[in-house]
This record gives structure tokens, C-alpha cells and sequence, in this order.
């Protein structure tokens, strides 16, 4: 069973002392909210300027995590930090002002990625495919998937970053899984990592969900994103048992999402990295707005949206601890939840117009 220890409860509280001073200077200084525009930006759920640098906190607490790491892996895992350090501060300048491409943020995932399999010698061991193992193996094979599968969750959790508490509620959700995971197949270190990176991303959400105080901002989200898939490649080289894509399931929404994202664009023929306003929980928000709440009322859809979509967030996370060591029905299941989540979203417009009438 999942426990909480004192240390947890330590950068939790330090997660939440950092946001709350951040709130206190934004306007003392105004580049913690961004660029001004950012609020005529496509993708925009919100209303007024607000910190975009809760990514300060989550790399805050992740820092001193390495404090309370088990002592048998405190230097592999000051490395892993140090390597996730160059996301961080490339997010970090988009979140003060300064311009930086999402390709640029996907370059600099993919080299933080290269540089923790440098300093670690690892790579993702196994993708749950028969054929497809027996290649994983080798460098030529196994480092490139690393990295796009690493610099791809990244981003996966940036974009799902649009409405207060989502990002977090499902970084939170995809952590305390690994964790159980862990602690399913002995593999007891990670069950301490994972944790304590879930107590530092809940300090934040106190202060993200409901009333949206402060952002993750794309150094909060990215780092998140980054440090969750890693977890679940180690989960996966100590721990021989757990299916690939059980791991998968942990982090499932913010990787559907973004899959759907990209098919998306690719049907439009537009570019891949190109925001809209077509996100699943920006969809739900209007919808909320148009069916149910009315004009002028966002800052109650906003946080509604994720009560609404927290179910489908959690749901996935829990059949993947359920089925950890089941390689074909943690298959299944990520089919069987994809439909569900094509055909929802497929369906909505309709639903919407039929509820509006």
C-alpha cells in the first residue's frame, strides 16, 4: 500500500511555500507572468496575467529529492536531475519572455534525454512488442525510441497544461501508479522517487487548483513530463515483470491527447507543432460554457473542466496498476481506451449542439 513519509510531506510543503511567494512578487516583477500577449495566444484558457513559473517549484523540490534518495542511488540520480536541469531552463526562458520554439523545447528534450543516457548508460529496455524487443537492445534502435518517447511525453504533458489543476492532477495520478507499480514488482527505490516527486507537484496544485494562482509553465510541464517517463523506463529496467504498456497506461491522457493532436494536423495539413483550440479539455470547457454556464462564467468552466475530465484521467493510471504484470491486457486495455477516447471526442460536437438545442 502507498505511504507517505516525512520528507514528502517536507517538499510538498516547501512546492507550495515556493508558489505562494511567487504569487506574492508577480507584480513586483511582471516577467513571472510571461509575455503579455500570452493571453491572445490561440491555445489561451485564461483571463488575466498570471505566473507562468510553478515550473520553479516542481524543479525546486525535485532538486532536494536527491537529498532524501536512497543512498545506493544518490549519485545516479543527481545525474539524472542535472540532466533534466537543461529542459528545465530552456521551458524556464519561454515562461520569462524569451522566445524559445517549441522545436527548440523538443531539441532541448531530446538532448536532456541523450545526456541522462550518457550519464546513466541506460535506454528503454523493452516496448512490449515481440519483434520489436529483440531490436531495443541495441544502441542504433534503443536510444533514438528513448528519446522520442521521452521528449514526446514531455511535450504530451505541456500541452495538456490549458485549464487549472489537469496537468498536475494527472502528473499526480501518473507518479503515485508508478509508485505502486514499483512497490508491486519490489522494486522499492522508485516507490520513494515517485512519490516524492508526486508530494512536490501536489505543494504546487494547492495553489493551481481551483482558482489557477500560478501556471506549471512549459519548464513545469516539460520537467514533469520528462522526469515521469524516465521513472517509467527504470521501472522497467529493474523490474522485468511490468508490461511496457501498463507504464503507458500511467501516463495515458496526456499521450492521447497529443496522438489525437497530431492526427489532427496532419489531416489539416497544417504544422504539427502548431497550437489551436481543439484540446480535449478545451472542448469540454467551451461546451460548459455554451450548454450549461453561460458567457462570462470561465473562471468557473475553467476548473470545472477538470473535475469533469478527472475520472478519465485517473481511470487509465488504475487499470495499469491493476494489470502491471499482464502484457496483453495492458495491450488491451490502452486499445480499448483509445476508441473510448477517439469516439468521445469524435462525438462530442454533436452532443454539444443536441444539448444546446
Amino acid at each position: 500500500m502507498l505511504h507517505f513519509e516525512w520528507h514528502e510531506y517536507v517538499l510538498a510543503a516547501l512546492a507550495f511555500a515556493i508558489c505562494v511567494l511567487i504569487v506574492l512578487l508577480r507584480s513586483r516583477f511582471p516577467r513571472l507572468s510571461g509575455r503579455a500577449y500570452n493571453l491572445q495566444a490561440v491555445q489561451s484558457m485564461h483571463t488575466r496575467r498570471t505566473p507562468h513559473v510553478g515550473g520553479i517549484a516542481i524543479f525546486g523540490t525535485l532538486g532536494l529529492s536527491v537529498i532524501f534518495a536512497p543512498a545506493s542511488i544518490s549519485g545516479p540520480y543527481a545525474n539524472f536531475v542535472l540532466a533534466t536541469s537543461l529542459l528545465f531552463v530552456v521551458g524556464l526562458a519561454e515562461d520569462l519572455g524569451i522566445h524559445m520554439s517549441p522545436r527548440r523545447r523538443m531539441l532541448a528534450a531530446m538532448l536532456a534525454s541523450l545526456l541522462a543516457i550518457s550519464l546513466l548508460g541506460v535506454w528503454l529496455p523493452r516496448a512490449g512488442i515481440p519483434g520489436l524487443d529483440l531490436l531495443v537492445n541495441h544502441w542504433a534502435i534503443g536510444v533514438p525510441l528513448t528519446l522520442l518517447v521521452t521528449a514526446g511525453i514531455a511535450n504530451a504533458f505541456n500541452l495538456i497544461d490549458g485549464v487549472n489543476g489537469l496537468a498536475a492532477l494527472t502528473a499526480i495520478a501518473a507518479a503515485m501508479a508508478l509508485s505502486q507499480i514499483a512497490e508491486l514488482a519490489g522494486y522499492t527505490t522508485m516507490v520513494h522517487l515517485a512519490m516524492m516527486v508526486a508530494a512536490g507537484i501536489f505543494g504546487f496544485f494547492l495553489v493551481n487548483y481551483p482558482y489557477g494562482l500560478i501556471f506549471l509553465g512549459d519548464a513545469g510541464a516539460y520537467t514533469i513530463g520528462f522526469v515521469l517517463s524516465w521513472f517509467g523506463i527504470s521501472v522497467l529496467l529493474h523490474s522485468p515483470d511490468v508490461s511496457p504498456w501498463a507504464i503507458l497506461l500511467t501516463m495515458y491522457w496526456p499521450v492521447a491527447d497529443t496522438s489525437l493532436a497530431i492526427y489532427r494536423r496532419f489531416r489539416k495539413n497544417a504544422d504539427v507543432s502548431a497550437p489551436d483550440r481543439l484540446h480535449v479539455h478545451q472542448m469540454v470547457m467551451r461546451a460548459l460554457e455554451i450548454c450549461i454556464l453561460g458567457r462570462n462564467r470561465r473562471h468557473i468552466a475553467n476548473p470545472l473542466t477538470t473535475l469533469v475530465l478527472s475520472p478519465f484521467v485517473i481511470a487509465p493510471p488504475i487499470v495499469g496498476v491493476l494489470l502491471w504484470n499482464q502484457n496483453q491486457n495492458t495491450f488491451l486495455a490502452v486499445v480499448v481506451f483509445g476508441v473510448l477516447f477517439f469516439a468521445s471526442y469524435a462525438a462530442a460536437p454533436r452532443l454539444t449542439r443536441r444539448l444546446r438545442r
